[in-house]
């Protein structure tokens, strides 16, 4: 990965210097930056929002969403590898739910904002 160099000069140093220290390292904004992809797809957020509500198998929410079993099985694929969601088989099925209360509180802090 290539480094790019600013082709300014520091108007405010003693501002830079401040932040700086408190920026996290690259790979951790790469991989916010992964979540925040992940956290922006509008089926996505319909998934999580749902299971926001209840715990629910595939064939619920396909039918909640009005979407076929395979389109929501990759959906929550996705949401599962970012560590979204996680899955517990009960009989047959499998049940889906937020993987914490980390996942809730940013669907109604990012609901709040943009109902602000």
């Amino acid at each position: 990965m290539e480094i790019k160099k600013s082709d300014c000069e520091a108007i405010n140093i003693d501002i830079i210097n401040k932040v700086k220290p408190n920026m996290p390292d690259m790979n951790t904004l790469y991989e916010l930056s992964d979540f925040f992809k992940v956290m922006g797809d509008s089926t996505r957020i319909q998934l999580l929002w749902a299971l926001e509500e209840s715990e629910m198998c595939v064939g619920d929410l396909a039918v909640l969403l009005n979407m076929t079993k395979s389109a929501v099985s990759h959906q929550l694929k996705v949401l599962r590898t970012a560590k979204l969601v996680r899955a517990q088989k009960k009989g047959k099925n499998v049940y889906y739910a937020l993987s914490d209360r980390h996942v809730y509180t940013i669907l109604q802090m990012a609901l709040e904002h943009v109902c602000e």
